[in-house]
């Protein structure tokens, strides 16, 4: 269970990093050869540094930023562990940029292969599975 509560940790420090646009905090999440993909969601996959800086570089033109884990499955086999946990999110622009394209809403599955570190659980992989996103 320990496993399951450090895990479950990660995924929130990833939420508040990209909610709060604290980026370093990411380095608390994942492994710095790790590959993130966003591509589901029309973003970039690629090299954790180079998806960190984009992500820094992109989010804050929704500074209205909130990022909701839900259902979680952790399978920890040793030193790793498969987690595919449920997410909603929801993007605003500033109140100056309050027009189209307006609030952004989607959701789907974040799936991450994780290892045991020395520092504790990292993700050495994100893809983010996008199953549906509205806008209004």
């Amino acid at each position: 269970m320990d496993d399951h509560l450090a895990i479950a940790d990660r995924l929130a420090t990833y939420a508040y990093a990209l909610d709060s646009g604290a980026w370093d905090l990411l380095d608390e999440v994942f492994t710095p050869d790790a590959v993130l993909d966003y591509t589901s969601a029309g973003g970039i996959k690629g090299p954790f540094p180079e998806v960190k800086a984009w992500l820094a570089e992109v989010l804050p033109n929704w500074p209205g930023r909130l990022h909701l884990i839900g259902a979680t499955r952790v399978t920890v086999r040793g030193d790793a562990a498969e987690v595919s946990a449920s997410f909603t999110d929801t993007l605003a622009p500033s109140r100056e940029l309050a027009k189209p394209p307006g609030i952004l809403q989607g959701g789907g599955w974040y799936h991450h292969r994780m290892a045991r570190t020395p520092a504790g659980w990292r993700s050495r992989e994100l893809v983010e599975e996008q199953t549906w996103r509205t806008m209004y």
